[in-house]
């Protein structure tokens, strides 16, 4: 009787709040136009709901947690979300700037009133003219319907994966993730996995307006024109439909006859587009494109200039996924992989975008692995070869290219590499680089790297179910594709370890990773402590100062400031001698000539905390001097030489020096501190006499 009445009460808020037709901002009085779009706007970000933790609730923004927040769209002054994962529910955010559940809330395949149906992964979402709004049901491969009294219903498809034009549940879709209504009721889907865009008439009849029968780049009129994972679409007001082609990092436009073009991209060419995932135009032709690698959010003019409105290295978000543009010509964003949604406004011209907090929150929970490695026995133990914030270098010769990700296991070529924890495919591009060295699989919040996906150590498929294999023109494998929406549990085979000879674990979206070695693992064990190497004083031309008197360094008051770097490393028990890791922390202090701290210095500075990743790709180079790394992987040691006077810790990141202008003249001791995840602190070589003149 309760769940009755709750159900009913919801459908009183939702009818109330749809027919409002409020505005967040007072309405103008009188005939007035949709004013121009500002071109190179840089935006304000606000947040609207979701703190960076995964849940599932709703009320106020500090009430609501997300698990997968996707499709946004906004109605009058209600914004709509479709948020997937383990939610799988479409909530609203109305008059009093909280948000309610419209319907779903449990995963499966049901229609029904309110919070009795059921979905499984919702992506995309529209409006009609009406105030229906249709759902991308991508693991349940159907287009459904919503009523604005939250009654679902199916229009199209079966809850079977294929490829069928037919009427209502004669027609079969691939894990559609985009949808867009015209003004006429057609329905428009990207239908993903089957690189097609699909048309579902008034009637319920479906046909295909453009695509063919496997994925590809090219121009031309309907089943000649091939797209890679189109994840959504939107109508523009010549009846056109815009396609954000994920895989090609390409926008392409699709003419109501089904002719298809590209705005933006080349095959072959210099890439302007970083993952496009979802679409959004305004009434004068200007589109707002997300972008999953870059973490942007683009603005393409009626010209074809292209600038970030939001995002960018020190301040991208997570998985930008679905945007919506307002009836002022701000944004609603989702923010999938940060469990937020944001509204992003514009600034005045001049006025630089203040910093706020994006991405998910250090406090997300974190996989349930329960001690497992990804590795058989997965409750014994394996030699770790990497941790978080080593320096990597490249095939290239470049020793400084990046910041290592996350957690490297040792095993042998052609293991088969298991899943740790239950999870969910959330990236409609979960797999990478079929043949390379750092071929991948992103599951959830952890991604597998360095393997052979969905295959054994012969090609031969594990699971052709959730692994689809997908050939090229001439029968040679061309990728390897898990839908969005499938779900794993622990112990299921992922692929098989290729010539890395070891499997890599990162926790987090990219530019937000963890550290692995929070997750805890059976037998894992550090009681090494850290070993200093040296202790250097650089100057402004990365030249070490040398001069010494009385066997102390000789610093010079007026010189110019200088650079703080340790070498160090560590290893942990029952590893290899030679394998050396990583360090999880590092810090200084100055003493006075009586061992006292300086002010400022009574605690460390622990400028470096390999806690979480910074995103900008010149952090291995603010964390790590010259000289550190190797250039390609093999017996050879690694040189961890940190450069503890920057800052690279909590995803931030800066530089600075140790100032001797600020010391009097005297004797000085520079004391470091060198700590593992485990705690152990490195007890010898930690002291650099200094004597400033």
């Amino acid at each position: 009787m309760e769940r009755k009445y709750w159900i009913s009460a919801v459908v009183v808020v939702t009818g109330a709040a749809l027919a409002a037709s409020f505005l967040w901002v007072p309405t103008p009085k009188g005939p007035v136009g949709p004013a121009p779009t500002p071109l190179g706007w840089q935006a304000s970000i606000e947040l609207l709901g979701g703190d960076g933790i995964a849940g599932n609730s709703a009320g106020s923004a500090a009430q609501t947690r997300f698990s997968d927040p996707w499709g946004v769209v906004m109605g009058g002054s209600v914004l709509f979300v479709a948020d997937a994962g383990d939610n799988n529910r479409i909530v609203y955010r109305g008059l009093d700037g909280a948000f309610h559940l419209l319907a779903g809330g449990r995963e499966g395949f049901a229609d029904g009133q309110g919070a009795a149906a059921a979905f499984n992964t919702p992506s995309g979402i529209a409006l009609d003219r009406h105030g229906n709004l249709y759902v991308a049901d991508t693991g349940n491969h159907a287009i459904r319907k919503v009523t604005p009294q939250g009654q679902v219903s199916t229009v199209a498809g079966n809850g079977m994966a294929g490829f069928a034009d037919g009427t209502g549940a004669q027609a079969r879709f691939d894990g559609p993730m985009g949808v867009a209504v015209g003004a006429d009721d057609r329905i428009y889907v990207a239908d993903t996995w089957n690189d097609r865009i699909r048309v579902i008439e008034p009637d319920g009849r479906v046909w295909t307006l453009a695509g063919g029968e496997r994925p590809g780049w090219e121009d031309g009129a309907g089943p000649l024109a091939r797209f890679d994972t189109p994840t959504d679409v939107a109508l523009d007001a010549q009846g056109n439909v815009w396609v954000a082609d994920l895989q090609n990092n390409a926008l392409r436009i699709v003419s109501p006859q089904g002719m298809v073009s590209t705005r933006v991209g080349t095959p072959g060419g210099e890439r302007l587009l970083w993952g496009p995932m979802a679409v959004a135009l305004t009434h004068d032709g200007v589109a707002y494109i997300s972008e999953r690698l870059s973490g942007r959010v683009v603005q393409l003019s009626p010209s074809g200039h292209m600038v970030a409105v939001a995002g960018n290295d020190a301040q991208r978000f997570a998985r930008p996924a679905g945007v919506a543009v307002a009836a002022d010509g701000s944004l609603l964003l989702a923010d999938a992989d940060a469990h937020r949604v944001h509204h992003l406004r514009p600034l005045p011209v001049g006025v630089e975008p203040p910093l706020v907090q994006l991405g998910p929150s250090p406090d997300n929970p974190l996989p349930r692995n329960e001690k497992r490695w990804p590795l058989a026995p997965q409750t014994g133990w394996h030699e770790v070869t990497g941790t978080l914030g080593e320096v990597r270098g490249n095939f290239s010769g470049e020793s400084r290219h990046h910041l290592h990700s996350g957690f490297d296991v040792r095993g042998d070529v052609g293991q088969t590499v298991l899943a740790v924890a239950p999870g969910k495919v959330s990236s409609p591009a979960s797999t990478w680089t079929l043949g390379g060295q750092a071929e991948g699989f992103s599951l959830d919040k952890l991604d597998y790297i360095h393997m052979k996906v969905g295959r054994d150590a012969s090609n031969r498929p594990l699971d052709a179910k959730r692994f689809q294999l997908v050939n090229d023109e001439h029968g040679q494998l061309d990728r390897v594709r898990v839908r969005r929406g499938t779900r794993f549990q622990p112990g299921d085979a992922l692929g098989s370890i290729n010539n890395q000879a070891h499997v890599h674990l990162a926790v987090g979206p990219s530019g937000y990773e963890r550290n692995a070695v929070r997750l805890g693992f059976a037998n894992y064990a550090d009681h090494v402590a850290p070993k200093i190497d040296d202790i250097a004083l650089l100057d402004a031309n990365d030249q070490r100062l040398k001069d010494t008197v009385d066997g102390r360094l000789r610093v010079a008051r007026d010189g110019d400031g200088l650079q703080l770097v340790v070498e160090a490393w560590d290893q942990v028990d029952n590893n290899l001698p030679r394998r050396r890791l990583g360090l999880y922390t590092l810090g200084y202090q100055i003493l006075d000539s009586n061992g006292r701290a300086l002010p400022g210095y009574e605690q460390p500075r622990m400028n470096i905390i390999f806690n979480r990743m910074p995103p900008q790709r010149e952090a291995v180079k603010v964390a790590y001097a010259a000289d550190s790394g190797i250039t390609v992987h093999g017996s050879s040691s690694t040189r961890f030489r940190y450069v503890l006077t920057n800052t690279v810790r909590d995803g931030l990141l800066s530089t600075g020096l140790l100032q001797p202008a600020e010391l009097l003249p005297g004797n000085y001791t520079v004391r470091v501190t060198a700590k593992d995840y485990s705690g152990n602190e490195a007890a010898s070589g930690r002291e650099l006499q200094l004597q400033v003149e």
